[in-house]
């Protein structure tokens, strides 16, 4: 007579379930999947209640366990076991990953700049701040994918959800505990004066610089909170599906993860363009360098929409009905090491208590496939982080863009690369059934493409020329000697010096940025430092004032009744090369993220099944520790070595004003051509070395998945249709 199943039943390993189907009253195997029943379908199909004739002996089972139901604690209502299938999970877990991607990926990089300038951070302030979320990560990855792996994956992930809510509305709080922001006057015009007093001696004793330490706890509990989702979420996933379909499955999974930073782009851009003091009118326009906008909005949303999603996910059981058959359908891909130690891995109890950790990594430290894939996983991240963090900056430097109009650009571009190439690389792998040697093969040939169109970088826009930076004031004025520090030193004696004998009455102060755009096609360092004497009118088109009485505004460039006159702003740059520039980031963003989820599964596969979890928490270890953390600040110090003219903080160096577009564009191609060979070079190594056990698939036509074909498939010596009947374990799902 053979035995049904109890929901809550649960298999560490195919060998485990295997062993106990040896016995006269080992399980069945067919129950019928979600993706099984309709396996056309790349998602999976409705979960179809089988019925007591479909059943062998004609015998239904029902669960009384809640463990194997949906639910919290001892509320199971029937009506919501409807969500207790993959697709849902994979759901709620794309609305957490499309959250984190928005708040951490989006909001972090795009309000950085407004953070700086309301609570006077210096740059390697905010720094500290945006790496505060890798370091959580690093310490937390090996703790959670270890004993998460092993114990209620659900659990662990909403709790890290609700965790990750918190550290948001932490991150807003200094908006409400502080006080007021608001600009006096002079600071607003900005226009020549005999009589100025230094903003450094208004600023002493603010102490608003201490509230980065309020954002640095709400980074980290960022990274505590994300930490769970992108290793137990992943493996989850994976466990609960067909092998064949787990790339697809985690490639929508990282889709949702990609596009949120480009929602946190185009959503960061439009907050920024609100006041910070809703309740407050001021003169002060988005193009004023003073301009700080609603940053905390999008905390307080996203911290609100993470703790209603964190419910459904505590709600989900250890296993969701139906896994067990994949557990035992699956093929083992693990890479063979040469001692055969291996097959440790395999012990149903292994991997349970503390004691194994050393044991399991040192299996996965004499893994070389997983070491490679993990080095070349950094080098990508490393590439990710930078651009992330810089891309907008190199937009708006080199096409002469504002913040917001930059990240705007930005976000447009990585929802179409970045989404579509994460998701297209998932569904390749499916369709081409790609064992793991071929999927590695696959990132290697995206990380060629993506090398060659790299070489966009060598095409540059000019600089704007800027009055004592990148041309020289005009009518042969005589430079003074006042503020030549500011400015990195050239050869020609014009440059590099910002006061001359038009604006030397004027007493300009260098703590004040307020660019300008004189008549004559020159940008100026402030209405001051272009020597206007007064605001002249205020365009209603685009609010940017019109300033008069420029004493430099003169010379052959500026047409009649111009002279004297300055608008508000950069100049705009008569570059053309943005469509191309822009259609072969494009291909690089693209390329960059459609070997992302095949990397991921070549991970997951040259792994035993019980080392999943644990080996994408040392991979992530990894690539945060040489990638995600080193990246913004290799890229962003090989960009400051680019910087021509830089800010001043009451007599410390802060933020850079000016970028050598030349210099930038150089000092990119290099770095990202020694990121993308290295990565390269680790994808072959791990291909090469690579060595598959003798029972996996010998082309890549066949499946993982024992059975899944039409003809059936056999598991060692079990074929599935010698496998003992149905396991019937939740006849309330559907889809």
């Amino acid at each position: 007579m053979p035995i049904l199943l109890n929901a809550d039943a649960s298999f560490s390993s195919k060998q485990e379930l295997l062993d106990l189907q040896d016995s006269p009253m080992g399980p069945s195997l067919e129950t019928p999947s979600p993706v099984d029943s309709q396996k056309d379908s790349p998602m999976g199909p409705s979960l179809e209640t089988p019925t007591p004739a479909e059943t062998p002996l004609s015998l239904t089972f029902i669960p009384t366990d809640s463990a194997g139901m949906c639910g919290w604690g001892a509320l199971t209502p029937r009506v919501i076991q409807t969500f207790n299938t993959p697709r849902w999970v994979l759901f709620f877990l794309c609305v957490a990953s499309f959250l984190q991607g928005m708040i951490i990926n989006g909001f972090i990089n795009t309000v950085v700049t407004s953070i700086e300038r309301r609570f006077d951070l210096r740059s390697y302030q905010t720094g500290l701040i945006a790496s505060s979320y890798d370091i959580a990560a690093c310490v937390c990855l090996a703790f959670v994918s270890y004993f998460g792996g092993t114990g209620h994956k659900p659990r662990w992930l909403g709790s890290g959800v609700l965790v990750m809510a918190l550290g948001s509305l932490v991150f807003a709080l200094p908006h409400f505990t502080t006080p007021p922001y608001q600009v006096s006057m002079p600071e607003r015009t900005g226009v020549c004066t005999g009589n100025r007093t230094s903003p450094c001696h208004e600023r002493e004793g603010g102490g608003l610089s201490s509230y980065r330490f309020v954002f640095m706890l709400g980074q980290f509990l960022h990274g505590v909170g994300a930490t769970p989702l992108y290793t137990l979420g992943v493996t989850y996933l994976d466990e609960n599906v067909k092998s064949s379909y787990a790339p697809v499955y985690i490639g929508i999974f990282y889709t949702a993860a990609i596009v949120g930073p480009a929602a946190g782009y185009l959503l960061g851009g439009y907050f920024l363009n609100i006041y910070t003091e809703i309740h407050m009118m001021t003169e002060l326009t988005p193009e004023n360098p003073l301009w700080v906008g609603a940053w905390w909005i999008g905390f307080l949303a996203g911290g609100a929409a993470a703790l209603v999603v964190a419910l459904p996910i505590l709600g989900y059981p250890r296993q969701l009905p139906g896994s067990q058959k994949y557990v035992a359908m699956r093929v083992s891909e693990a890479h063979q090491l040469k001692d055969g130690s291996q097959a440790s891995a395999s012990d149903p109890q292994f991997g349970k208590s503390v004691k194994d950790m050393p044991r399991s990594v040192l299996l996965l430290l004499k893994n070389p496939p997983f070491l490679f894939l993990c080095l070349a996983g950094a080098t990508e991240a490393t590439l990710i982080a930078g651009m992330s963090t810089f891309g907008p900056k190199f937009l708006e430097s080199q096409f002469s863009l504002s913040a917001s109009e930059a990240a705007t650009w930005f976000g447009y571009m990585v929802v179409p690369a970045g989404g579509g190439g994460t998701f297209l690389g998932g569904y390749i792998v499916k369709k081409l059934n790609l064992r793991c040697r071929g999927i590695v093969r696959f990132c290697m040939v995206c990380a060629v493409i993506s090398l060659l169109a790299i070489f966009i970088f060598l095409i540059h826009c000019p600089n704007v020329p800027m009055a004592g930076v990148t041309s020289p004031y005009r009518a042969n004025l005589t430079c003074s000697s006042r503020y030549i520090s500011l400015v990195t030193p050239k050869a020609n004696s014009s440059f590099g010096c910002l006061s001359f004998h038009c604006n030397a009455d004027c007493h300009c102060l260098r703590e004040l940025y307020n660019p300008v755009c004189g008549a004559d096609g020159v940008m100026y360092y402030s209405p001051c430092h272009a020597g206007c004497s007064t605001i002249n009118h205020t365009e209603v088109s685009t609010g940017r004032q019109v300033y008069s009485g420029c004493s430099c505004v003169v010379g052959g460039n500026v047409t009649s009744g111009q002279e004297g006159l300055a608008l508000d702003g950069k100049c705009t740059s008569s570059c053309s090369h943005m469509p191309a520039f822009l259609t072969f980031l494009f291909i690089v963003i693209f390329f960059t993220f459609l070997c992302s989820i095949p990397a991921l599964t070549a991970t997951l596969r040259c792994v035993p099944d019980s080392q999943r979890s644990f080996g994408l928490g040392i991979q992530w270890i990894v690539v945060r520790s040489l990638g995600g953390i080193p990246g913004p600040i290799a890229f962003g110090s090989v960009i400051d070595i680019s910087c021509l003219l830089w800010q001043d903080q009451c007599g410390e160096q802060g933020s850079c004003y000016l970028y050598q577009n030349s210099a930038m564009s150089r000092y990119t191609l290099i770095a990202g051509i020694i990121y993308k060979v290295l990565g390269t070079l680790f994808f072959l190594l791990a291909s090469v070395l690579y060595k598959p056990p003798p029972e996996s698939p010998q082309s890549s036509c066949e499946s993982t998945d024992h059975g899944a074909g039409d003809s059936g498939g056999e598991t060692g010596d079990h074929s599935i249709k010698d496998l003992p009947p149905k396991i019937i374990t939740n006849v309330h799902a559907r889809l």
